[in-house]
């Protein structure tokens, strides 16, 4: 599995949209954009703690802005260890 499709099958299982802002193949780090979906209850900040969770698990470092100035609830910088 590629670090890409590992990214997009984490993000698929919390059922969260995203988009790829930036992507460095060559210094594995990959700048996302994600956004609640509609019907989503759950705080920006507990769902930004699940995601988190499983991208150090995978060993990404994770570095987040939440509401950033744009179409987001969470801008994700994330680059493997």
């Amino acid at each position: 599995m590629t670090e890409r499709q590992l990214i997009q099958e984490i993000l698929n299982s919390e059922a969260i949209e995203y988009s790829f802002e930036n992507v460095d193949e060559d210094s594995k780090e990959y700048t996302l954009l994600l956004k609640k979906q509609d019907k989503d209850v759950r705080p920006i900040e507990t769902l930004n703690e699940e995601i988190k969770k499983y991208f150090q698990s995978a060993d990404f470092d994770y570095h987040e802005d939440i509401n950033p100035d744009g179409d987001g609830d969470i801008r994700l910088v994330i680059k493997r260890s």
